[in-house]
C-alpha cells in the first residue's frame, strides 16, 4: 500500500504535506480502481502508475540509504543505483497485489501536528473501506522543490525500519552485492507471479 504517496504537478510544489499525501492517495486509489489491468495485477500498469504519480515526489535515495543502514556509505556509485533499482523493484511488486484490492477505499486524514518551519513531519492517514481502517503514515521531508516521502508505516511497522534488519543481514552474509543479487534473485522470482 505504500504506493498511495504521491503524484508529480509542479504547482503541488508549495502544498503542505499533508495536503499533498490527500489529494495524492485519492489519485493513485482512484486510478488503480478504474484502471482493469492494475486491478488484474499487471505489475507493469503498476510500475508506470508508480513512476508517474509517486516517484517525483519520494526520496528514494534516502530510503534506500536508511534501508540499506551504515553499509550504504561503503556502496560504489553503481552498487548505490542497482540497490535502488532493486529495491523500487520489489517494493512495486510487493504493493501490487495491494492496488489491485483497491474497491471502495478511501483515505481519511489524522489531525496534523507541525510547525510552519518543521523540516520534516509525520502525516497519518487511515484508509476505510469494508474491514478495519488500515493506519498509515507518512514521514515526509522539506527539500527545494516541495516536500518528499522518505519512509511510510503500515499498521504499525515503518518500511525502511523493517528493510533495515533483513538488509543487514544479508549484507552480513554477502555483502553489498550479495544483497543486490538476493534482491533481483527474489525481483525475478516474482516476475514469475505477475
Amino acid at each position: 500500500m505504500s504506493v498511495l504517496l504521491a503524484v508529480a504537478a509542479p504547482a503541488w510544489a508549495q502544498q503542505a504535506p499533508d495536503a499533498l499525501v490527500k489529494e495524492v492517495s485519492t489519485e493513485v486509489m482512484d486510478a488503480a480502481r478504474e484502471d482493469k489491468a492494475i486491478q488484474q495485477g499487471d505489475v507493469q500498469r503498476v510500475i508506470t502508475l508508480v513512476d508517474s504519480k509517486i516517484m517525483p515526489h519520494v526520496n528514494f535515495e534516502r530510503m534506500t540509504s536508511a534501508a540499506v543502514g551504515r553499509y550504504w556509505r561503503q556502496a560504489t556509485p553503481e552498487q548505490k543505483q542497482r540497490l535502488q533499482a532493486e529495491f523500487k523493484t520489489l517494493l512495486v511488486r510487493t504493493y501490487a497485489g495491494a492496488l489491485a484490492q483497491v474497491k471502495d477505499q478511501r483515505v481519511t486524514m489524522k489531525p496534523m501536528r507541525s510547525a510552519p518551519d518543521d523540516k520534516e513531519v509525520i502525516v497519518r492517514t487511515e484508509v476505510r473501506g469494508r474491514g478495519e481502517p488500515v493506519q498509515m503514515d507518512y514521514r515526509l521531508e522539506k527539500s527545494a522543490d516541495g516536500w518528499k516521502i522518505y519512509d511510510v508505516n503500515v499498521l504499525g511497522v515503518w518500511l525502511v525500519e523493517n528493510y533495515r534488519n533483513s538488509f543487514a543481514q544479508e549484507i552480513g552474509q554477502g555483502g553489498i552485492d550479495g544483497l543486490i543479487a538476493k534482491l533481483a534473485e527474489r525481483n525475478k522470482a516474482a516476475g514469475g507471479r505477475s
